[in-house]
């Protein structure tokens, strides 16, 4: 007995040990050597009941994922229960235990999959969301005690408290009184949140309650701003001198609820601006990185950063200079980006001293490049224009040299444009013929900058459209000065009433007006076809090349009512003050659309790589130049494949859902005299929407040539986004298809000729008398 007691030790330590080996091979091997050996344990469980080695093999293999091992645990399990009171207890509590975490685990899954799901629709249908919805997520809210459970809850009212949900929860139902904003449910949770011990929850407390405060009543608003602004200082205080994540991320969410709160309610925005200046100098680098970001937003809102705080600001930029954590080079931007909104574009010397000495000192070519192109955005072209001209020796890369070179033109360009006055026309032509040389020094050195790689595309075009509208200006600087040099004649009204034309009454300044008209027209045309054609553009460019397209448009409709009816145009009826008053408005608007376009147009110096295809034709040209073969009694099926290749981040503001590919045909050679041309088969113009499947899309064309000749197949691709928006992205691409007549038709064409022509005579012998 002791022998068979000790040889069933060491085969239970090895299958033990195998077990617990991390070698696949072994492992599978100890599975079946316990399959095997646990029917044996079931059998010797009178022989060692209390065997404890035994006992932790058994349950151990009773978790085992294998089907096998768990039916040779259980039965070595129940034979052992039989026979072993302490193995029988010991199986039954660890059961209970491990079915009581799997309760537990299960409910925390279904907690947590019920509050994305929330969350989600929240995001997606915020006007499902009624009164009573909201009240009973704040209700449990307010009587968790589960942070992570009260967390959850609040990233659903987070979300949906920018939405029409906050708007619906304050209104109130059918025959019942407004609810007060202090005595709901909704501001208790975000005012106890507000101040809790778990910063994220405090995060969004913070953002429940500045939307709240944005859109309630007006009687009960200037509480609740108080409020919601003391929870942003604390807030504010506490994060700004912790580096952790956490911190950040909370100081970050606080720091653009305060954006969006002083957006509304502007009168708060200098007692906020105080404290962000005072908080700088005692913060952690990462944390002032973000609160020169909000000042700098807040800023362009509203000049509330006086002249002097300028002086604090350059002695945070030299104390930047000095520093040496991981942050400096962003804090030196971040910085630089305060100190250009405060100077209103226009930077003294000495604030332009001091950054470059700093920069000389400390930053990197990276760094200066970002601040130049910070400094253009705010308008400070003078000093981008140093920036960008210190930088073209730096880079290794000829195309990076033009690159720079041509953002010094530009910003030498919009420098010209700056500090013109309402009504000196001599001067703005004269500014404007300044521009257009750097403009066109700065186009060339753009081309020269393009690869194959990174075209340039959108930045060549937007330039030229600069450049064109510049110019229409000028034109009509021109035409409108040239009333006073050359006045309609006196036979005008003579010749309109003889002409039947009103138009004459003006002169010769009628015409060019009208052809002003149609160049702005066809400017907003070419806007119009940059905007489609710019799929990947970003939000703020868009935008720009719209309002570029739109003060176009509008200038052309006001050349055109001055023109056909001056009636509509005219401000005689509202008196001198109010017609000065007006004009100044309108010059006003004028000039903030056209000058400083460098400010907004970000893609000019943030690359994004546009979406483009790799497009193949089947059947397709044996060479180049050779047409496609095809008889005109048949359909040439022409199947088109491509890829898409998307840029260094696809998707990063709107997504493909379908390429849509559009194939037309011309006739490019003219048929014989003696064909007919069917009215209804001059041309084929078909259009599929494909939806790409891994960046691969592939369709087919059936396409009919029975007009014999050379046709031209003209196959165009655009993208559809997923809001049902086409972007004219190109490319297009065409291919030559020869149109041959079929052989039948030929034989019966020529039978036909023969016998409209008659049988030809043979040779004729001369027959004459013999000699």
């Amino acid at each position: 007995m002791g022998k068979l007691s000790l040889r069933t030790s060491a085969i239970i330590r090895l299958t033990s040990n195998m077990l617990r080996n991390n070698n696949v091979i072994i492992h599978i091997v100890s599975i079946y050597v316990f399959v095997h050996f646990g029917r044996m344990l079931g059998s010797l469980a009178s022989i060692i009941p209390e065997r404890k080695n035994a006992h932790h093999s058994i349950r151990q293999s009773l978790d085992s994922h294998d089907n096998v091992e768990v039916e040779a645990a259980i039965f070595a399990a129940a034979s052992f229960s039989s026979h072993s009171n302490s193995f029988k207890i010991a199986v039954k509590k660890g059961g209970n235990t491990k079915h009581l975490e799997n309760i537990k685990k299960l409910k925390d899954s279904v907690k947590r999959l019920a509050i994305q799901d929330l969350k989600l629709l929240a995001k997606k249908a915020p006007h499902l969301w009624t009164r009573k919805n909201i009240q009973v997520l704040c209700e449990c809210a307010l009587s968790t005690p589960y942070n992570s459970l009260k967390l959850g809850m609040l990233s659903v009212l987070s979300t949906l408290s920018g939405t029409i949900a906050i708007k619906q929860y304050f209104s109130p139902n059918t025959g019942e009184a407004s609810p007060a904003p202090h005595h709901t449910d909704l501001v208790k949770l975000a005012q106890e949140c507000c101040y809790h011990s778990n910063l994220a929850v405090a995060a969004h407390g913070i953002t429940v309650l500045t939307s709240i405060a944005i859109s309630c009543p007006e009687k009960e608003v200037i509480q609740l701003e108080q409020e919601t602004v003391m929870g942003m200082e604390s807030l504010i205080l506490l994060c700004s001198q912790d580096d952790s994540k956490t911190a950040q991320d909370t100081l970050k969410t606080v720091l653009t609820s305060l954006v969006k709160m002083l957006k509304s309610c502007p009168h708060l925005s200098q007692s906020s601006v105080e404290l962000l200046l005072a908080q700088l100098h005692c913060a952690c680098d990462s944390a002032r990185v973000l609160m020169c970001q909000a000042l700098a937003a807040i800023a362009t809102q509203q000049p509330v950063l006086a002249e002097g705080m300028l002086g604090d600001l350059l002695d945070l930029f030299r104390v930047a200079s000095h520093r040496t954590s991981e942050k400096q080079q962003e804090l030196l931007v971040s910085l630089a980006t305060v100190l250009f909104v405060a100077s209103q574009a226009s930077l003294s010397a000495e604030v332009k001293t001091v950054i470059r000495q700093q920069l000389e000192n400390v930053a990197n070519g990276w760094t200066v490049y970002r601040i130049a192109r910070q400094a253009s955005r705010m308008g400070c072209h003078d000093f981008s224009r140093e920036l960008y001209q210190s930088l073209r020796t730096r880079v290794a890369s000829e195309h990076f040299y033009f690159w720079l070179n041509s953002l010094m033109e530009f910003s030498q360009a919009e420098q010209c444009l700056s500090g013109l006055s309402d009504g000196d026309y001599s001067a703005a032509m004269s500014a404007i013929s300044e521009a257009l040389k750097s403009y066109q020094k700065g186009i060339a050195s753009l081309t020269a900058a393009s690869t194959p790689l990174s075209p340039l595309s959108f930045q060549c075009e937007f330039v030229k459209l600069r450049i064109d509208t510049l110019q229409a200006l000028s034109q009509l600087i021109c035409t409108c000065n040239s009333l006073k040099t050359s006045p309609p004649p006196a036979i005008a009204t003579t010749i309109a009433l003889s002409s039947g034309s009103e138009l004459q009454r003006c002169g010769r300044i009628s015409s060019q007006m009208k052809l002003s008209m149609d160049e702005f027209r066809s400017l907003a045309a070419r806007y119009a076809d940059l905007y489609q054609s710019s799929f990947d553009a970003d939000y703020a460019t868009l935008r720009n090349v719209e309002l570029q397209q739109q003060s176009c448009l509008l200038v052309s409709y006001v050349i055109e009512a001055l023109i056909i009816d001056p009636q509509t145009a005219s401000f005689q009826e509202f008196g001198t003050h109010g017609s000065v008053l007006a004009e100044s408005e309108y010059e006003l608007k004028m000039l903030a659309v056209f000058n400083h376009v460098l400010e907004e147009v970000e893609n000019l110096s943030r690359k994004h790589p546009p979406v483009s295809y790799l497009l193949a034709f089947s059947p397709s040209p044996r060479t180049p130049n050779e047409p496609i073969p095809v008889q005109n009694n048949q359909q040439l099926t022409l199947k088109v494949e491509g890829v898409v290749q998307h840029g260094s981040s696809p998707g990063m503001f709107r997504k493909i859902q379908a390429v849509c590919l559009k194939v037309s045909s011309t006739l490019q050679t003219k048929p014989g005299s003696d064909f007919k041309i069917p009215l209804d088969s001059k041309t084929n113009e078909i259009e599929q929407k494909v939806e790409p499947h891994n960046d691969y899309f592939s369709t087919q064309f059936l396409l009919n040539f029975s007009i014999l000749g050379t046709h031209v197949v003209s196959v165009e691709a655009s993208v559809v986004d997923t809001s049902g928006i086409e972007w004219k992205t190109g490319p297009k691409t065409t291919v030559s298809v020869k149109s041959l007549e079929d052989p039948y038709s030929q034989q019966l064409r020529h039978q036909l000729q023969q016998q409209q022509t008659g049988p030809q005579p043979g040779p004729q012998r001369n027959i004459g008398p013999r000699q």
